[in-house]
């Protein structure tokens, strides 16, 4: 019996030894990056803590561990390429593209978590409504990026850049309106190239082949300036079509005050009588390109104008949006007085 209740003890001790053992290894193998990290401290090879100040990188898509690790180094960051290299190997970390804010003289398990932590990610947002001229989509992306007016500017100049349709005579109405997030390293033409490769992708969901591409912006430019309700913008696109095929003018104000940089609803007689390419009073047919940026819903109603006869249409509304289609011209002449009796009692929207 004495011999028995030994050997049972000494299976229990060894059984507890055995998990014991099993249990720091596992242990150590969880804080394995941990520990590793305070081996490389003690030895020299490695900054300790959070860090401090402040600074700015960058990963770029299709980087590796290796190029984290250098970018790491070369920032300032980390201490040691090779001691932050091991960890990334050790740890299999996903990095995803995009501008970080770190901190100077961090430990390397502290850069690799703050690159995973999405709050350290730093971008311009930015949102491009529809309709905007050009120059007023300058302003907003300056007040976004800080970059100045002048450099998207002289960037747009460069028609070459953006691969634009020979017709196109400025990149007005090539930028796609939606909400942007920029890196803050990101320069005046690479933001005004991402806007026009997301106008190019909208208008392959469309299937709009190269040789429509300037021809559909420009009635869709057309659109977006006109039309206020969603609905109007598909019988606004119709009437459009109708006078065309039927030889008549536009007469569009919306284009004559783009010809002549104004910025009103109502044009003057000297301003119709200004010889430009986007004076629809004076030349038959569509502008010579848009005149603001159309978003989704305008690039549909050209693509796909409402089925309808109507001549002439009329806002009789412009705080509602209200409008009248009209026919006839005697119709419309109604229409027109109507909007007059408003714009009486709205002298401000003038």
């Amino acid at each position: 019996m004495t011999n028995s209740k030994f050997l049972k003890r000494r299976v229990i001790a060894i059984s507890l030894a055995i998990s014991l053992l099993v249990g720091l290894g596992t242990l150590a193998y969880v804080n394995r990056s941990a520990i590793r990290t305070g081996f490389e401290q003690i030895q020299g090879n490695d900054y300790v803590g959070t860090g401090k100040g402040e600074v700015i990188i960058e990963i770029l898509p299709g980087e590796t561990g290796e190029d984290v690790a250098r970018a790491l180094v070369d920032s300032g960051v980390v201490k040691n390429y090779r001691t932050t290299y091991k960890l990334i190997l050790e740890q299999n970390p996903t990095f995803f593209p995009g501008t970080y804010k770190l901190k100077l003289e961090m430990s390397s398990l502290a850069a690799l978590a703050a690159l995973a932590d999405p709050q350290n990610t730093v971008v311009n947002r930015v949102t491009v409504k529809e309709g905007l001229r050009i120059s007023v989509v300058f302003k907003v992306l300056s007040e976004a990026t800080g970059i100045s007016e002048k450099d998207f500017k002289e960037a747009a100049e460069n028609l070459s850049a953006f691969d634009l349709p020979e017709e196109a005579p400025s990149l007005e109405g090539y930028l796609f309106p939606a909400t942007y997030n920029f890196s803050p390293k990101a320069d005046a033409t690479s933001i005004l190239k991402t806007m026009r490769e997301r106008m190019q992708q909208e208008l392959d969901s469309f299937g709009v082949s190269a040789k429509d591409t300037h021809r559909v912006l420009t009635l869709a430019g057309l659109v977006q300036k006109e039309a206020r309700i969603e609905a109007d913008f598909y019988k606004a696109s119709r009437t459009f079509i109708n006078r065309i095929e039927v030889g008549m003018k536009l007469q569009s104000d919306a284009t004559v005050s783009y010809g002549v940089n104004g910025d009103t609803v109502s044009t003057s007689a000297a301003d119709r009588a200004n010889d430009n390419g986007y004076n629809t009073y004076l030349h038959p047919g569509l502008p010579i390109g848009p005149i603001g940026a159309p978003g989704r819903v305008a690039i549909d109603a050209a693509l796909n104008p409402a089925v309808g006869k109507w001549l002439y249409f009329c806002t009789i509304n412009l705080e509602t949006g209200e409008t009248v289609f009209s026919e006839t011209f005697a119709e419309h002449e109604k229409a027109v007085a109507l909007w007059q009796a408003w714009m009486k009692e709205h002298p401000e929207y003038d």
